[in-house]
């Protein structure tokens, strides 16, 4: 399933009532604090297929490339990489030299419990962890049939009772220590977008070992900062600075809507000592919380937007003299409620038109999203290549008449004859309340909905396992591609894919596998355009929105951007220690 970014459709993480409200404030070294509204199901990088395991995942380990952090539109730039690769003239083969002298994190696992220099081994060794068939990596599906060799290791270990790591695959391999080349099956033009995602992000053979079983819970990585221990039950975790870490600085480059930041260039990063991450799974404490200066930043709740967010989408004078500021940016992403697709029920194309007509999108952008988020026509979010802004989905716009007569058409006419659908969705409260809204739609045209609510690992682990009917969810991007989006929706990519409702449509599988193998061009475009049209007619999803993010921070917040590649965004954050005294008695 995704990478980074399956999301549940609160893009807001609440406080739980364990970050006390009688907790004073930390003015004594510079701690980041952050909340989040979901469990991190582990810190092992071939699984962190979620947003929240992700971005957990990015503070401790690192990949080749990384996202320009002052950058628009989004540019790779080396991270552990010397630079960028060189490419063959045909496109296939692309090798990297590696940044020298950057050593793991200090770990038990290692000699003398000092952490060893990276090597380009290490790499090869990590992309084969995430082939690995006893392993049964979440983002396999992402260098699937793309490198020479690899599937063909990958499926020859399948029959082993033990995978043989020592085999040299032709198409990943080191030249020498610090020289790591890959050769691709065929074009691939995402492929430089793979290794700035954490799923091929580097670990240490050593730490895999040493921990076994529990290397999920052990992080060892060579990033900015370090965590001691992860216990997934935890509601609590926090990093400490790697004082080991390379020297790395801050972008002396910007676009020019974030040139104000470049005060910061040419310093070293990270800037803050610790990083404490609260799991917060309600709105309300953790919209307190921020308010008394507990947590830096946050969305705002869409119970506190009204009072929080003026007619003109302004802050309103209350927050803004507490120096507390608002940040608004579209998202790459789309929510959506999806059909298991291995249900026959569901390949009743007319069934699943029924209920998209019955979707009354406009009132789930009202209650949820306060008007804010647009209403998708399909997968593909807008600004990128493959939406077309003046496309309507025939099956968007509620119509109860439409929909009841397309109910019959399937065979179920007043929903006579048609089983209770499950709605399996997060446990949060607004999930809960999405999933009753859904409920109270479909009952217009007689199709009775049953809401069951999950832990988000639990609920992963049941789309993974084929064991939902429907089921509510949000896509974000892993890389600025419209690729990235219909590949949810290409049969191969099925569970443990990240195509979690194994849709499969021969027109569309073979029109996506011509587009995956073009380079950007306006004949791909078409192509993406003609796929994004096609998902819309055939209503493989409920299509939701495309949302906005109102995000707010306080003052002595530096450098924190709004981006769609949160991993490793916190080495570049700081927090002005004396403008948060400052500020302590105005909250």
């Amino acid at each position: 399933m995704k990478s980074r970014n399956l999301v549940s459709f609160l893009i807001m993480g609440l406080l739980t009532l364990t970050v006390s409200c009688t907790k004073k404030v930390d003015l004594s070294e510079k701690v980041l604090h952050l909340a989040v509204t979901s469990e991190v199901k582990g810190m092992d990088p071939i699984y962190s297929n979620d947003k929240y395991s992700s971005n957990e995942v990015g503070r401790v380990y690192e990949g080749l490339l990384e996202y320009h952090y002052l950058k628009r539109p989004y540019t790779l730039v080396p991270n552990l990489a010397e630079s960028l690769p060189e490419v063959s003239e045909d496109g296939l083969t692309y090798t990297f030299k590696i940044k020298q002298g950057v050593l793991f994190h200090d770990d038990a696992a290692f000699k003398d419990g000092k952490g060893r220099e990276l090597v380009a081994e290490d790499f090869v060794y990590s992309i084969k962890r995430l082939a690995d068939p006893k392993l049964q990596g979440l983002g396999w599906w992402l260098l699937q049939d793309k490198v020479v060799g690899l599937d063909e290791w990958r499926e020859k270990n399948s029959k082993k009772d033990t995978v043989d790591y020592t085999e040299v695959i032709e198409g990943l391999k080191t030249l020498d220590k610090y020289t790591l080349q890959f050769k691709l099956k065929k074009q691939f033009p995402q492929f430089l977008y793979s290794l700035a995602m954490p799923f091929t992000f580097v670990v240490a053979k050593e730490v895999v070992d040493h921990y076994g079983k529990e290397f999920l819970n052990h992080p060892v990585g060579t990033g900015p900062f370090m965590l001691k221990e992860f216990r997934q039950s935890a509601k609590k975790f926090t990093y400490e600075r790697n004082p080991n870490f390379r020297k790395k600085l801050f972008p002396t480059e910007a676009s020019d809507e974030f040139k104000h930041m470049l005060k910061y260039a040419g310093k070293p990063v990270p800037f803050v000592n610790k990083i404490e991450v609260n799991i917060i799974k309600e709105d309300q404490p953790r919209w307190l919380n921020f308010l008394k200066g507990r947590v830096d930043y946050i969305g705002i709740p869409k119970d506190n937007f009204e009072s929080a967010v003026t007619p003109g989408k302004g802050l309103g004078d209350e927050f803004a003299k507490k120096g507390i500021e608002l940040s608004v940016s579209p998202s790459l992403d789309v929510t959506y409620t999806a059909f298991n697709h291995d249900l026959k029920l569901f390949h009743n194309v007319d069934l699943r038109r029924a209920l998209a007509l019955a979707y009354n999108v406009k009132e789930f952008n009202k209650l949820f999203y306060n008007d804010t988020a647009l209403p998708a026509q399909s997968v593909v979010p807008p600004g990128i290549a493959g939406n077309k802004p003046d496309y309507v989905n025939p099956y968007r716009n509620r119509d109860l008449e439409k929909a009841k007569a397309l109910l019959a058409k399937a065979g179920y006419p007043e929903g006579k004859g048609l089983p209770e659908i499950t709605y399996d969705c997060p446990s949060s409260s607004t999930s809960r309340q999405i999933g009753e809204l859904f409920k109270k739609q479909m009952a217009e045209i007689g199709v009775n909905i049953k809401v069951v609510q999950n832990s988000w690992p639990e609920l992963q682990k049941k789309i993974t396992a084929r064991q939902v009917m429907l089921y509510g969810i949000a896509w974000g991007a892993d890389y600025p591609d419209a690729e990235n989006f219909l590949q949810l929706l290409y049969g191969p990519n099925r569970s443990p894919g990240a195509n979690g409702s194994g849709y499969d449509n021969p027109k569309f599988n073979e029109l996506f596998a011509k587009a995956s193998i073009m380079q950007d061009s306006p004949e791909r475009t078409a192509i993406y355009e003609q796929l994004n049209k096609l998902a819309a007619e055939e209503v493989p999803w409920l299509y939701g929105v495309h949302r906005q993010s109102y995000l707010i921070k306080h003052s002595w917040l530096k450098n924190y951007i709004t981006t769609d590649f949160e991993a490793g965004q916190a080495q570049y954050l700081d927090i002005d220690l004396e403008a948060k005294k400052n500020m302590q008695s105005k909250l």
